[in-house]
């Protein structure tokens, strides 16, 4: 009994000791993390973090979308179209190179994920959570105070440029942004104004993961009803043996994320004359991109009063002092909304007086075709679904488009004097990068235009031989629409051929699916450039057009 007894002393000795060691380890580990992690948030560049976040994400979605095996046995996509395909889920582009109904049912699971990590408000959500350690109130870090101090002081001389945030702003010194500073100081104290900003952004945060989950279980759950209820729309999908609660959740994902991926080969089109199902995802357009600033200050406002934060008031009453992309001042956010319908309103006048007896509307009745038109005009911001052909569309609202896709989402006419602008990310206002280098940021036309420029070269035997299809109105609108990561497009049509060939097939496809490789791999690369261009808003200074 004396040798057991020993023995198990022994044995819960050992034990003892592997636990204590592997907890020491675990307290190493997790310091060492910690410890990487403060250097990152203070060191790197922050769109350094973006581009590295989205080529990760991007080729993770190519390696699992290779392992996962299409629909059909006959047709396995390229690996080029296949990373293609994960670029244009995680830039929420939607631009396609094979047919949508060629990925198997776990495949779309997959870019519904990736569009899903992709999506902005996502992106954002992430931001939030990686900057509010920076303003723990208990940290003693000079460095960091001395980063957070400045920040109110002189942006342009302070290392917080460079932080890791994603949707953390810098602006500029005004009589304004002093005065908010002081007015803080006497609402909260100087020695709470620390700890309530910590809480308010970690509070921000909260509130746009409720905002994410409400309105894409919302969305989902009413696609489904929909479904449920309307037999046409549903017979669809069971002709084209999509399950439906994978085309529910695909399609307000990717609406929602302003991406336009559609399970379907005809994208909307299918769906036109389902129209309580487009006036369901027309919010979600909405809510997820343009109208997303004023929503979120109607959210914070909302939880604001249910549960009586304090950090609701702060973030109302100071948005400047956040730096947070999303959340404009209020006069400002009631500008967005009206300049947001000013565009819908304009665009819809000149979409039904063209469209309205033309082949694209053709079968419709006048309701449906008030819904479709609305749907259309809607989604030409940034989101990029469609119920018609984009290839019958007239060319002056193919202008209008182009012109709609250009223009990031929180554009705003403002016509009152003084009031206070959209804080914006700029490569401009970097610390630690020389004049020249400045000097030499081009503004976000001139990139276009070379990026047109390169398709034209890369696909100029193309444009010789087949002038109807591989026209430079064509590829304007591909290269817009990626850079907008919008995701219209004309499409290909063999019968627009010169010189009919009798092995060409119409396929549903982006007409970047008939470009050559190069061309594709230079859209992918105008596909990233547009998910960071807000790094590029200021850019094109030193051109002076007299």
């Amino acid at each position: 009994m004396s040798s057991l007894s020993y023995f198990g002393k022994k044995l819960q000795h050992l034990c003892s000791t592997i636990f204590l060691y592997l907890a020491c380890l675990c307290r190493s580990t997790c310091f060492l993390i910690s410890c990487l992690h403060k250097s990152i948030l203070l060191r790197v560049n922050k769109i350094f973090v973006q581009i590295f976040y989205f080529i990760f994400i991007s080729l993770f979605g190519f390696c699992i979308l290779r392992i996962l095996k299409p629909r059909s046995v006959d047709f396995t996509p390229r690996n080029l179209d296949l990373f293609f395909t994960s670029v244009s889920s995680v830039t929420v582009s939607s631009m396609s190179t094979v047919e949508m109904e060629v990925f198997s049912n776990s495949q779309l699971i997959l870019i519904t994920f990736l569009m899903f990590m992709g999506g902005e408000i996502f992106t954002s959500m992430v931001g939030l959570h990686l900057i509010r350690s920076k303003f723990k109130p208990w940290r003693k870090d000079s460095k960091i105070e001395s980063v957070i101090s400045s920040t109110t002081t002189s942006p342009r001389n302070s290392d917080f440029n460079d932080d890791i945030e994603l949707d953390i702003v810098v602006i500029p010194d005004s009589p304004k942004q002093k005065s908010e500073s002081d007015e803080l100081q006497d609402d909260f104290g100087s020695s709470d104004k620390q700890t309530l900003k910590y809480q308010s952004i970690k509070f921000l945060g909260f509130v746009t993961l409720v905002y994410l989950l409400v309105i894409n279980v919302i969305g989902v759950s009413s696609v489904l009803v929909y479904l449920a209820c309307v037999s046409s729309a549903k017979d669809v999908l069971r002709n084209k043996g999509l399950k439906t609660f994978t085309f529910a959740i695909f399609t307000v994902v990717s609406t929602f994320a302003s991406c336009g991926f559609v399970p379907t080969n005809e994208n909307m089109i299918v769906f036109s004359k389902n129209s309580g199902l487009l006036l369901i995802l027309i919010p979600q357009v909405l809510f997820g991109n343009t109208l997303y600033p004023a929503c979120l200050r109607l959210c914070i406002k909302f939880l604001g009063k249910f549960s009586r934060k304090r950090e609701a008031k702060y973030l109302l009453k100071h948005s400047r002092e956040i730096r947070h992309l999303h959340l404009l001042p209020s006069q400002h956010s009631r500008l967005l909304v009206v300049t947001v319908f000013g565009f819908i309103l304009i665009q819809l006048i000149m979409f039904c007086s063209l469209e309205w007896k033309s082949s694209s509307l053709n079968g419709l009745n006048s309701y449906q075709k008030i819904v479709g038109s609305l749907f259309q005009v809607v989604n030409a911001r940034h989101t990029g679904e469609t119920i018609v052909d984009i290839s019958t569309v007239a060319p002056a609202i193919l202008v209008v488009f182009i012109v709609m896709m250009y223009l990031p989402p929180y554009t705003s006419f403002i016509p009152v004097k003084g009031v206070e602008e959209a804080p914006e990310e700029t490569l401009g206002e970097k610390q630690g990068r020389g004049k020249v280098a400045e000097n030499l940021i081009l503004s976000q036309l001139s990139y276009i235009f070379f990026f047109i420029v390169l398709i034209c070269i890369t696909e100029r035997k193309r444009m010789k031989d087949d002038p109807l299809n591989f026209n430079v109105l064509n590829i304007t609108l591909e290269v817009v629409s990626a850079y907008g990561n919008v995701g219209f497009t004309t499409g290909y049509n063999c019968d627009r051929m010169i010189n009919q060939d009798p092995t060409c097939k119409n396929k549903t496809y982006g007409f970047v699916g008939k470009w050559s490789d190069e061309g594709k791999l230079i859209l992918i690369i105008v596909m990233f450039f547009g998910r960071l261009k807000k790094f590029n808003m200021q850019g094109g200074k030193a051109w002076k057009l007299l």
